[in-house]
């Protein structure tokens, strides 16, 4: 094999684990709405006891871009593919951490009962857990446009937050026995709208990739 063709395949292989990583991040959202909605602790502890994986990824796909670059040489193009991994791999760590933070709500909740129908928490969860798996898409494709339209549907992710926020501020003032919960469902709503934002700089990250250009879509 070539150089060409073993520095190809290497570059393959690192956009395969980011792949992976991806796929594990999107498990760690499900399992974390689901403890949520079902109050399933041992479904929350599992999130916790998990997430070193997705951190020994990200720590895999670190060495793995240095090992690559010391090996080669990469002109720009390459050496942007190699930066965008590790930009990436932490986005999506902080992602996971993100899933540990809303099943860490769930655990301080734990099995009292719920002041409210837990509906609208889990709708954010599915719109930004699509907006991953379109990134992803994004990703393996390099597209461009895309992305940007990834990163526009922050603007509803910021929306859904906001009304349930103000619910559950409203909530706050006739339920003071509640408070506790209340400010854990917040938590868990903020946990969300961050992932969004980690989304942004993922298709931020894809656009720079292939353009060369940096771009800001965090309006």
């Amino acid at each position: 094999m070539n150089v060409r063709k073993s520095f190809d395949l290497e570059l393959k292989q690192l956009r395969d684990q980011l792949l992976n990583m991806a796929e594990l991040a999107q498990k760690a959202l499900d399992k974390a709405i689901y403890s949520l909605q079902h109050q399933d602790l041992q479904k929350a502890k599992q999130v916790l006891d998990e997430d070193n994986v997705i951190n020994q990824m990200e720590l895999d796909i670190n060495n793995k871009a240095i090992a690559v670059m010391a090996k080669q040489a990469p002109v720009a193009s390459d050496l942007r593919r190699i930066v965008v991994a590790i930009k990436i791999s932490s986005d999506v760590e902080r992602i996971g951490d993100l899933a540990v933070n809303i099943a860490k709500s769930t655990l301080r909740i734990g099995d009292q009962p719920l002041i409210k129908p837990i509906e609208d928490i889990p709708k954010m969860m599915q719109f930004v857990q699509q907006m991953l798996l379109d990134a992803v898409t994004a990703f393996y494709s390099e597209d461009v446009n895309f992305s940007k339209e990834i990163a526009a549907k922050d603007d509803t992710v910021d929306e859904m937050y906001g009304k349930i926020i103000t619910e559950l501020m409203e909530l706050m003032a006739i339920r003071t026995s509640d408070v506790k919960q209340i400010t854990e469902l917040s938590f868990i709503c903020r946990n969300i709208e961050r992932v969004g934002d980690h989304i942004t700089n993922i298709s931020e990250n894809i656009i720079y990739l292939v353009t060369g250009h940096l771009y800001d879509l965090n309006h």
